[in-house]
């Protein structure tokens, strides 16, 4: 889903104060972490993810896999954190997503 500007605006007020759920670490970017991460978006809709210190990988890295192997959009990344969007297939957890329809 290719978001607008008023859409990402509104995904990154509502994950203001959204903790980190994954991270990658020095194991690295593999199917199954993106598996785990295409789940929890099913369920939430919107997460942050968190790069740390000791990772072989970059911002840019971590960005272009999820992008290219998934239908996920990258909203907005800080530093060395991602937030990520993707509509639930779900009608029950997609929270996010009518209101982003709307906008």
């Amino acid at each position: 889903m290719k978001l607008r500007g008023k859409q990402k605006r509104y995904l990154r007020s509502q994950a203001n104060r959204m903790k980190p759920l994954f991270s990658v670490g020095k194991n690295g970017l593999n199917e199954i972490w993106l598996d785990q991460i295409l789940d929890a978006l099913q369920r939430r809709e919107l997460i942050k993810i968190n790069i740390q210190q000791n990772a072989d990988e970059s911002v840019s890295d971590v960005k272009t896999f999820i992008e290219e192997n998934s239908d996920v959009s990258v909203v907005q990344t800080i530093g060395k954190t991602l937030l990520l969007f993707m509509p639930a297939s779900k009608e029950k957890f997609q929270n996010y997503s009518v209101e982003v329809k709307n906008i």
